[in-house]
């Protein structure tokens, strides 16, 4: 049996095609998320990957939309994600496939994400 640490991965991000990680693949990824309220990810999106995250413990907002413990959130490629953790609040994150540079930030001033 091999221990780890969460806090050595960046971002909680664990498993997935990037360093470091414990299981490197490129048919996924995943994170366990610790987020404090107020804490945030500006608006983005992915042009491959399916995200799927589920929130295990807290509140937070996706795109303006209340999300808490028990939910489980489908985000599909080119749909884009705003972040706001309205309460302290734990997330898992599942990625598929895991690509490396699959995320696009949406700038403010343009309002288009393609």
């Amino acid at each position: 049996m091999d221990v780890f640490k969460l806090n050595t991965f960046t971002k909680g991000w664990f498993v997935g095609d990037f360093e470091p990680t414990i299981i490197k693949t490129k048919d996924c990824e995943v994170a366990v998320k610790i987020y404090k309220k107020g804490d945030n990810e500006g608006a983005h999106y992915h042009k491959i990957a399916d995200e799927l995250t589920i929130v295990v413990s807290g509140e937070c907002k996706l795109n303006g939309q209340t999300f808490k413990a028990g939910d489980i959130v489908w985000i599909k490629p080119g749909e884009v994600a705003e972040f706001e953790a309205t309460e302290d609040c734990v997330h898992t994150v599942v990625k598929i496939p895991s690509v490396k540079g699959d995320k696009y930030i949406v700038e403010e001033s343009s309002g288009n994400t393609k």
